[in-house]
């Protein structure tokens, strides 16, 4: 049976694969047990250059090995710091305004991708299945076939594809789509980025795309039970890839048994308290600026001015925990949070009374979960996101029998699976407001109905389907020699 390699930016500790990890830690993990093999990466350690240069470092858990490498400070501010989050982040988020383009981060970039490939190459045998995952790594299967690499290697994109003309605005946007040419497998987690994709393929690269059209539909002989899905056969720049649409998904059954067995935990008592009867809006994120959390602050205050009955019976707490604080536009977003949760809770707050609770900390995932159970919306209004997670995950959390209701953007991927959800457009304050008021006065048997629509969409394309799917497609694409 072959082996399954799974390359990511960061690889999870085993500890952290346990019960503390996210989305793609559980889902790559779960794969990985089942087949066997290597989760390669970055350890998230900057170090020496004598010490990276001795990586990569072996750690065994059961039928995984952990193989992690260090950067040295170089090639982090290159590689991580400077193109991959102040390039390429900014870029395929559509926020082109905060990108910038630097020649020699560009080439640190593709050097660290080839040194990385040189690292693996050495773990790989001949029937090694390779999946790559997001944008730290467009070049990998480039690098990898440079070594003489000829094993299958899929590509899973994470955030969101940029539609061509955005795409063009990166120099160097050429060489990155014949990079990801490389691959014999492309994943995308919606259609509009798979079909951003295929335009620039057809309009920029000049080269074929044949739609394979809808997959079929679960019940009528589909191999696995995926919602329908668009596939694409490409040919570009003297090679042939597939692509396909992979909604990455959570498993809901799981969160809904580990959010019930919290909720009698001491810091969920602790909120109920607190909150002395009022009603619950939550609210969690990256701290980043493809997250609308400045909008949502002024969304909220436009409830309790222009529905003064609210004022004093709801609160909105924000977790929003600080990421890459070395990128100036990070501490950008972070002061001016900071000033508008201020500036709101200035006009509305009582002696008993804050209406914005702004955590910038990092709580355990298990811990979150039990929080989105005690609340009574769920405020979820990116930007502009890949899929979006917390959505899911405050959906699954839930109370079947005291849902709450999801506010969510129009621009989050889950978007398109979550009808049960209050979709809304996160530059719109004023009818994000009124489906806060919408939610927040819900009777419970609609309540209910949505939850159940929700929770249905979740079981059918939960992330073993997502991690199967692409599995079993990449298994079946053609060999390329």
């Amino acid at each position: 049976m072959a082996r399954l390699i799974v390359v990511s930016n960061r690889v999870a500790t085993p500890t952290e694969t346990k019960g503390s990890a996210g989305g793609l830690a559980v889902g790559v993990f779960g794969a990985l047990k089942d087949a066997g093999g290597v989760w390669f990466g970055w350890s998230g350690d900057v170090v020496s250059e004598t010490v990276a240069n001795a990586g990569p470092t072996l750690d065994q858990e059961g039928p995984v090995t952990f193989a992690t490498v260090g950067l040295t400070k170089k090639d982090y501010d290159q590689y991580y710091r400077g193109f991959s989050n102040a390039t390429l982040w900014p870029v395929f988020h559509y926020r082109n305004d905060l990108a910038r383009y630097e020649r020699d981060e560009y080439a640190g970039y593709r050097r660290v991708n080839a040194w990385l490939a040189h690292k693996l190459v050495k773990l790989i045998e001949p029937d090694d299945i390779i999946w790559v995952h997001d944008y730290h790594l467009i070049p990998f299967a480039e690098a990898l076939r440079s070594e003489g690499v000829r094993n299958r290697i899929g590509f899973f994109l994470h955030i969101p594809f940029p539609s061509p003309q955005v795409l063009q605005t990166i120099p160097p946007h050429e060489e990155l789509v014949k990079s990801l040419c490389c691959y014999d497998l492309l994943g995308f987690q919606t259609r509009n980025d798979q079909q951003a994709f295929h335009d620039y393929i057809a309009r920029e690269a000049h080269g074929t795309v044949r739609e394979l059209g809808e997959a079929t539909k679960p019940g009528k002989g589909a191999e696995t039970a995926g919602e329908v899905e668009e596939e694409g056969v490409l040919e570009a720049y003297g090679r042939t890839l597939h692509t396909g649409v992979y909604r990455i998904g959570v498993f809901p059954d799981e969160i809904a048994e580990q959010a019930a067995r919290y909720e009698s935990r001491q810091h969920v008592l602790d909120l109920k308290q607190s909150l002395e009867g009022r009603k619950l809006i939550m609210s969690v994120d990256r701290l980043d600026y493809s997250k609308g959390l400045v909008e949502r602050f002024q969304a909220f205050e436009q409830l309790l001015e222009h529905s003064p009955e609210w004022r004093g019976k709801v609160t909105l707490v924000q977790i929003a925990p600080p990421t890459r604080s070395d990128v100036a536009s990070y501490k950008v977003i972070r002061e001016e949070l900071e000033r508008e949760a201020g500036r709101i809770n200035g006009r509305y707050s009582g002696l008993d009374y804050t209406p914005i609770r702004y955590l910038s900390q990092q709580y355990d995932r298990w811990k979150l979960m039990s929080l989105f159970r005690e609340s009574q919306v769920g405020y979820v209004t990116p930007l502009h996101d890949g899929m979006n997670l917390v959505a899911k995950e405050y959906v699954a959390a839930q109370n079947p029998e005291d849902p709450g209701v999801l506010v969510l953007s129009i621009f989050a991927g889950a978007a398109a699976e979550l009808a049960g959800a209050l979709l809304v457009n996160p530059h719109d304050a004023t009818g994000m407001s009124e489906a806060l008021e919408h939610a927040l006065s819900m009777p419970l048997e609609e309540r209910k109905e949505r939850y159940h629509t929700n929770m249905e969409a979740l079981r059918r394309n939960d992330l073993g389907v997502w991690r199967d799917r692409f599995l079993s497609d990449l298994a079946r694409v053609p060999h390329q020699r």
